[in-house]
């Protein structure tokens, strides 16, 4: 049964709003049309009905054009819909006992598919009523039960079916939500190093444009060269989020990239000392998280630590890859607050099952010191 996700609003019984979390596509709405018809349609030759009176017949043929109805405005107003398809069963059972339940079962199957429980079991219910005004009617109490056990079985796969649609439903939508949350942290590592670093220099520029034209000169090359660089960066980026199958993918920055990143942050003004003490293979995404680390860490203290020195220092401790960034900075208030950058870095951490503390050093600056695990998580 096709049909497409999201709810229908303005649908209210007794002023309460009825909840519909799956959305019949027409399609499927024409489906049970014809399977009510066809269906039902078979009970006008049997023999009650032939050698019934002319009345008889014509009551039976509007009741079942009562029931077709019904279904096609299950997906509109589900409950009453539903009712209406109950009520005309039962009025069929009342005049042609040997009919059977008929397209009811359905009816209810397709509500409990449509809607909660809170709604859906009150279709339950009324099914039930006529499985007991089957028994009224004379019928054996086995023919009751089975009427019961069917309407039972009816609503348990149409309540599954929908468990089945909200589960797919959300695991969609948390997939769709965690790749936003990828190409953000991504975009934002990819950029903001690089425009901090342009725009400290374009102010160094601007500084010593009249005094030192070669110095100002030398300020806009490193303009150049960074915005060439934020550049490849975003290509690279792009290319992972939507790859060319007749380009080879571009390696991901890594441990070994940390130097020319230090020296690039010296370029415009905060002097870094760099220390790695690696003496392994690190996995690919540990040493790219490692990177986009350090590198948010310098781009913070560039921008608003107003620090003359910083100190970058990744080795190995415990099985770990420990990687901390300090500088001599004031901070800023709020620093520590959850920002972008931050978030990221802590995302980041998280995800490779590691941790990432960030605050006031005792000894004066701002620290930013994570401890990421060397294999990835499976």
């Amino acid at each position: 049964m096709l049909a497409a996700p999201g709810g229908r609003r303005g649908l209210t019984i007794c002023g309460v709003p009825v909840e519909v979390v799956t959305r019949l596509s027409r399609g499927a709405r024409v489906l049970l049309v014809v399977a009510c018809v066809a269906a039902e349609g078979p009970a006008l030759l049997l023999d009650p009905v032939v050698g019934a009176p002319w009345w008889g017949r014509a009551a039976m043929v509007g009741l079942l054009a009562v029931q077709a109805g019904g279904m096609w405005f299950l997906a509109r107003a589900p409950v009453r819909a539903a009712a209406v398809v109950i009520t005309a069963g039962a009025g069929i059972q009342l005049l042609y006992p040997v009919v059977g339940p008929g397209i009811t079962l359905v009816a209810l199957c397709t509500v409990a598919w449509l809607c909660r429980p809170r709604w859906s079991l009150w279709v339950l219910a009324g099914t039930g009523m006529l499985a007991a005004l089957v028994w009224l009617l004379g019928r054996s109490p086995t023919e009751a039960l089975l009427w019961a056990a069917g309407a039972l079985l009816a609503w348990s796969w149409g309540e599954l079916g929908r468990t089945r649609s909200a589960r797919r439903r959300a695991e969609t939508r948390r997939a769709v939500l965690e790749e936003r949350a990828r190409i953000a942290r991504e975009l934002h590592d990819v950029l903001a190093h690089t425009v901090s670093v342009m725009v400290v220099q374009a102010g160094a520029a601007a500084d010593v444009f009249d005094v030192s034209p070669e110095r100002a000169r030398a300020a806009v090359g490193a303009i150049e060269s960074s915005g060439r660089n934020a550049q490849a960066e975003l290509r690279r980026f792009l290319r992972t989020v939507r790859p060319d199958p007749g380009m080879d993918d571009e390696p991901q920055p890594g441990l070994a990239d940390l130097t020319a990143l230090a020296a690039s942050v010296t370029r415009a003004g905060l002097p870094v000392a760099l220390d790695v003490d690696v003496h392994t293979d690190v996995q690919a995404g540990v040493a790219l998280s490692a990177y986009r680390i350090v590198q948010e860490a310098l781009t913070n203290t560039l921008r608003h630590a107003h620090a003359t020195r910083a100190q970058v220092a990744v080795r190995l401790l415990e099985g770990e890859l420990l990687v901390d960034v300090h500088d001599d900075g004031r901070g800023m208030p709020g620093r520590s607050a959850a920002g972008q950058g931050l978030v990221g870095m802590r995302e980041r951490a998280e995800l490779l099952g590691g941790r990432l503390r960030t605050g006031p050093d005792p000894d004066g600056g701002f620290r930013v010191s994570a401890r990421l695990p060397l294999q990835e998580p499976a």
